[in-house]
């Protein structure tokens, strides 16, 4: 099989890409910039494009399938040229659907906890060796790549909202047709494509109705939008429907541990969020042949994915944690999770608006009270986004409003932010860097270092 990536940098299309070559297609592709760390992990594994750049004679008779990715546009010479020889044409959902459409596919959906759920059920499925594949959205501990595909039986999929391809304006979620399915809860996010919350809303309804008849939903009975949902949904196949909520649980000494009937199991990660998390992992592993024992068993060792509450630095008063929360919804949970995990620490608190729908005049108010929950609450926007998004740009003043919290900070330049965290004294107090950008530039491993004086 020869299958060519167009956009292949892309978090998912190059972790695809590797995918498919390990499993012995022949891949090429290409992408106008491609970014670390995707340009280092293509050219390890020799399908690196030799050059930045869309280049039309590269499509070819010969090409059995072009995977499309959303960074591609329209008029991409490519896509033009796959077009006018009649090429089979797909996005990256519906190409793993293609891959894995006579397997057991479990899909996880929701606007938060998406990324830690999938990392913890393949966590305890290695954990007990069960074979499987998988896709998920971002580098987990243990996994070399973030996309495999085999002759395994089951898959697991994280499964985003957002849309499938330039040319394929579903969510990809609906193309995976799971048998088994998540959804850990409905917040509004990406308002530049579901312009109202109610159109976002009902994207979940349609997911419902993609699993398969005799299927099972797993669903977050606290969130009391999603809740709501699935009351008033008129069911088109016959599913199994089953809530989940927090478990029993306790804090002592910084460490949560979960109480059950078979004993304390002390864990690695720590806030009510997640711990709802683990509760639908452990859901779908009963489902997979995990026994809820087994299960506790392997879930003590998990870390964590990248980015989630991950954990950069220590000292034996302090603590540095990077997140990617960015809607408010997530911003509100993981403040809560530090706070609850260290009450007698101060906690500072830094979260950068850096998507479109975060950027937005209008989805700025959802932001309201989100981080009042912070001792000392900071947001950053780097200047140069608004330039590069070609949006107008926030005041101080707006932002401070929106937040509802008069003693936010403000900043624009990555400099300003990092003399302003250089003022504070790390002891007894934790740093929270929230962001699903980079803060600038910023390099948060050199600041670690710089405020913990190590």
């Amino acid at each position: 099989m020869r299958v060519h990536f167009i956009a292949i940098g892309g978090a998912a299309m190059h972790n695809l890409a590797i995918a498919l070559h390990l499993k012995g297609f022949e891949v090429t592709g290409s992408d106008d910039f491609i970014y670390e760390p995707s340009k280092s992990r293509l050219q390890n594994h020799g399908i690196l494009p030799e050059h930045n750049g869309w280049q039309a004679d590269l499509i070819t008779h010969d090409i059995d399938a072009v995977i499309l990715g959303m960074h591609a546009r329209l008029d991409n010479p490519e896509l033009l040229k796959a077009q006018e020889l009649g090429l089979t044409i797909y996005s990256y959902p519906q190409y793993i659907y293609e891959q894995s459409k006579e397997k057991k596919r479990v899909v996880i959906g929701g606007s938060h906890g998406k990324t830690t759920i999938t990392s913890m059920i393949l966590h305890v499925l290695q954990f007990h060796k069960k074979d499987f594949d998988f896709l998920v959205g971002a580098q987990i501990e243990g996994f070399d790549n973030m996309v495999k595909l085999s002759d395994a039986p089951i898959i697991v999929i994280e499964g985003d909202e957002y849309l499938a391809s330039p040319i394929d304006r579903r969510p990809k979620f609906h193309l995976y047709q799971a048998n088994t399915a998540i959804i850990s809860g409905i917040a509004w996010d990406h308002i530049n494509v579901f312009p109202t919350f109610e159109r976002y809303k009902e994207q979940f309804s349609l997911f419902i109705d993609t699993i398969q008849q005799n299927g099972k939903l797993i669903f977050c009975k606290e969130d009391e939008v999603l809740a709501d949902l699935i009351k008033t949904h008129q069911f088109k196949n016959d599913l199994e429907v089953i809530p989940y909520q927090t478990p029993d649980y306790q804090i002592e000494n910084g460490k949560t541990s979960l109480i059950t009937e078979f004993g304390q199991f002390e864990l690695s990660v720590f806030g009510k969020h997640n711990l709802m998390n683990l509760t639908a992992a452990r859901l779908v592993c009963e489902d997979l042949g995990i026994s809820t024992f087994a299960f506790y068993q392997g879930i003590q060792s998990f870390k964590g994915a990248s980015k989630r509450l991950e954990k950069i630095g220590e000292s034996k008063a302090a603590a540095i944690f990077k997140d990617f929360a960015h809607s408010p919804s997530k911003l509100k949970a993981t403040i809560e999770a530090v706070k609850e995990q260290f009450p007698d620490r101060k906690l500072i608190a830094c979260m950068e608006l850096h998507t479109f729908s975060s950027l937005n005049e209008d989805f700025l108010l959802e932001y309201a009270d989100t981080m009042n929950g912070a001792d000392f609450a900071v947001v950053f926007i780097d200047e140069k986004t608004f330039i590069q998004k070609k949006m107008k740009p926030f005041s101080e003043t707006k932002v401070i409003q929106a937040f509802k919290n008069d003693k936010l900070k403000f900043f624009n330049q990555p400099e300003k932010i990092k003399s302003y965290l250089l003022t504070f004294k790390f002891d007894n107090v934790n740093l929270l860097m929230m962001s699903s950008g980079n803060f600038g530039g910023i390099d948060l491993m050199m600041l670690k270092k710089l405020l913990l004086h190590e």
